[in-house]
């Protein structure tokens, strides 16, 4: 059998997954490609993936080929730490802001939170500026400009939880398989529960940041996907096709559909 061709975005929000998941799979069973969400979301949609870590928004635009795992995302109930805006603007006021071109997810939420606000391309002057990912944890040790959580932003607006990322799956994949990796997934990240400060120190020591900054960024960090998780999910996507991102609202269709909500 073929190994599952398997897309993890290349951040640091991913390392308590794959501190783990390697020991917890055969070897053989997956062939990992790493790379930014948008990157991801490109390669599942074009079938050069079977399932992959992509963007939460990019499932509603795919949701006819795409099939969820049920126990994996990631989000944040309130900070999240990696998805900010950095401006000395104050909110209220700002008419522009430059979006980074890595994440589909973070730029919707920007334009659900922000509907008035022109968006601009990554790098064009703005009033604010969109940053994800690593670069984001890295602006917030060195950058002294506020940082604005969207993370939070989005708690205060709806109550929810914010989804930022999802693992799907082409439809043309064995529940099995898909079931199989869940499962590993949601072991990996017990795993990497238990054993939090080893894992920050190990984070630490790959990306160069503190560990204490990784280990408190760890914690604000959700991936069980909950059954609160899918209904900040769906209203995020109901705010979205209310702005005109997506046309519809999907519904949200798991492998393995029998299966409840984990974590």
């Amino acid at each position: 059998m073929n190994p599952l061709r398997v897309g993890r975005v290349d951040f640091i929000n991913t390392f308590p997954l794959a501190w783990s998941l390697e020991h917890r799979l055969e070897p053989g069973t997956i062939e990992e490609t790493l790379a930014v969400p948008t990157g991801l979301n490109a390669l599942l949609a074009a079938g050069e993936l079977d399932v992959a870590n992509v963007s939460s928004i990019a499932y509603a635009h795919n949701a006819a080929d795409w099939i969820l795992l049920p126990s994996i995302c990631i989000a944040s109930e309130g900070e999240v730490d990696s998805v900010n805006l950095v401006t000395d603007v104050p909110l209220p006021a700002i008419s522009s802001i430059a979006v980074t071109a890595k994440s589909a997810a973070s730029v919707a939420l920007v334009r659900v939170l922000f509907p008035n606000v022109e968006i601009r391309a990554e790098g064009r002057p703005a009033d604010a500026t969109l940053l994800i990912g690593d670069e984001a944890l890295r602006s917030g040790i060195d950058d002294p400009t506020p940082h604005h959580d969207l993370g939070e932003l989005w708690l205060e607006r709806t109550g929810l939880p914010m989804v930022f990322a999802v693992w799907a799956a082409r439809r043309t994949v064995a529940v099995d398989r898909l079931l199989a990796l869940d499962h590993a997934l949601a072991s990996a990240v017990a795993d990497a529960s238990e054993h939090a400060a080893l894992v920050a120190e190990a984070a630490a020591e790959r990306y160069n940041f503190p560990a204490g900054y990784l280990a408190r960024y760890f914690e604000h960090l959700h991936y069980g996907f909950s059954d609160r998780k899918r209904e900040g999910l769906q209203r995020y996507f109901a705010l979205a096709a209310e702005a005109g991102i997506i046309d519809s609202v999907p519904t949200l269709e798991f492998a393995g559909a029998t299966q409840g909500a984990r974590g």
